[in-house]
């Protein structure tokens, strides 16, 4: 992971900054990023269960991408991502757990 920001913190969470947590996202193939804690802009709560977290609302990211608008909206709970039916991706409408951040990462 040399020169990018993100720092393993555990099997399932990076960190990309004092609170900005990561995880990999299957149904996009990317890392999407929260801000937790104290600060400006959009929070989210933490449960701070590193290995199997609760974050809370829910996820929503929305970006153009060279085939179109894309639409990844989840919940993160006891370490699954519950993907909605208004993800524009495979995944939508599924449950899985949160894949692990080095082996997701390394295939990125």
């Amino acid at each position: 992971m040399s020169g990018y920001p993100f720092k393993a913190t555990s099997r399932c969470l990076a960190e990309a900054a004092p609170g900005a947590l990561s995880f990999f996202c299957q149904g996009c193939d990317m890392p999407h990023t929260i801000q937790t804690g104290e600060g400006p802009g959009p929070r989210w709560s933490y449960d701070g269960n590193a290995e199997a977290p609760t974050f809370s609302p829910s996820v929503l990211c929305q970006y153009g991408w060279s085939d179109g608008e894309r639409v990844c909206h989840s919940f993160i709970t006891g370490g699954h991502i519950q993907y909605l039916g208004d993800s524009t991706h495979h995944l939508a409408g599924k449950t899985i757990e949160l894949p692990n951040w080095e082996e997701a990462w390394a295939r990125w």
